[in-house]
């Protein structure tokens, strides 16, 4: 991995990124009521223009939900983007923050989960779903866990800068288009996987199961690393709670039975426990992702404009 350093925003071609980081290390400080307040406030505000981040997380909403009336679908929108604008605003918290204050901010429940899943001899994979505040809360288990993580190479020198930042609590970050041999090395090594499940990577990598009564284009990897390193699979969800109290990392008791024989089963089964989360604080699920980009045999894309 080539590092990016603060060397780099020297030049004059990255000189907008200067004013970018200080207000992420300025927000870094603020009360967590303050970025609250204004999260809630900008994200209300964004959510009533017709981007296409809201079109996108309306038909998620409107598919996913069908029991919901327009009007209840609509309500739901604008709570998620409220909580979308928290997530935004503590992003400074997330990758400047001093260890202190994360662990200060970012409460920690049901660790016993994990320390279970540690004491049986098997190596942890913690399945974390793609709700809104998974940075913090992989950055906030990540300096006791000593993680290891996949991501995605940026192009942009200051979003690569930014990923990198990660790596300040310990955590390990692997490239997700390289060999998966780096990884798996460091899961037998005793390192846990901060692992991203829900993602939409194509039909050629994936199988499609159900999500919310969907095919979703779903991929295998989790069963089939699991299994290569004896890995127990620990799901591991992150919220933001009320009223600014700051965020919470919950870990769940490991998924029994897994991987089974069947990865297509294994992927089925890994989508409903993810759904039963969702259902549990659906505003804060990453919506304005295209879930179902990727449809089988061809059929028409879901987020086609009327």
């Amino acid at each position: 991995m080539t590092t990016v350093s603060l060397k780099t925003f020297l030049h004059p071609r990255y000189w907008y990124a200067w004013p970018v980081l200080a207000l992420l290390v300025l927000s870094s400080w603020m009360p967590m009521r303050v970025l609250w307040g204004l999260g809630s406030a900008l994200g209300l505000f964004f959510s009533w223009f017709p981007s296409p981040a809201c079109r996108v997380a309306a038909k998620n909403i409107e598919l996913c939900f069908p029991e919901l009336s327009p009007s209840e679908q609509r309500k739901l929108v604008h709570r998620h983007f409220r909580n979308c604008g928290i997530a935004v605003l503590s992003l400074g918290v997330t990758f400047f923050a001093p260890i202190w204050r994360i662990r200060q901010l970012v409460r920690v429940r049901d660790e016993h989960n994990f320390d279970a899943a540690r004491a049986s001899g098997r190596n942890i994979i913690l399945l974390a779903p793609h709700f809104i505040t998974l940075d913090i809360g992989g950055m906030r288990a990540g300096y006791d866990k000593n993680l290891v993580c996949m991501y995605r190479k940026a192009r942009n020198p200051l979003v690569e800068y930014l990923f990198q930042r990660r790596t300040r609590s310990g955590a390990v970050l692997v490239d997700r288009l390289a060999s998966l041999k780096p990884l798996i090395r460091h899961i037998r090594a005793g390192r846990p996987f901060y692992y991203l499940p829900d993602q939409d990577m194509g039909a050629r990598a994936s199988v499609f199961v159900p999500f919310f009564g969907i095919p979703a284009a779903t991929v295998t990897a989790l069963s089939r690393i699991a299994e290569t390193t004896n890995s127990a699979v620990v799901p591991c969800v992150s919220r933001i709670l009320p009223y600014g109290r700051g965020f919470e990392v919950r870990f769940y008791p490991a998924l029994e039975n897994f991987p089974g024989k069947d990865p297509l089963e294994d992927a089925k089964r890994m989508n409903e426990e993810i759904e039963k989360w969702v259902r549990e604080m659906p505003e804060q699920y990453m919506w304005s992702y295209r879930r179902f980009k990727t449809r089988p045999d061809s059929q028409p894309s879901l987020y086609n404009k009327k």
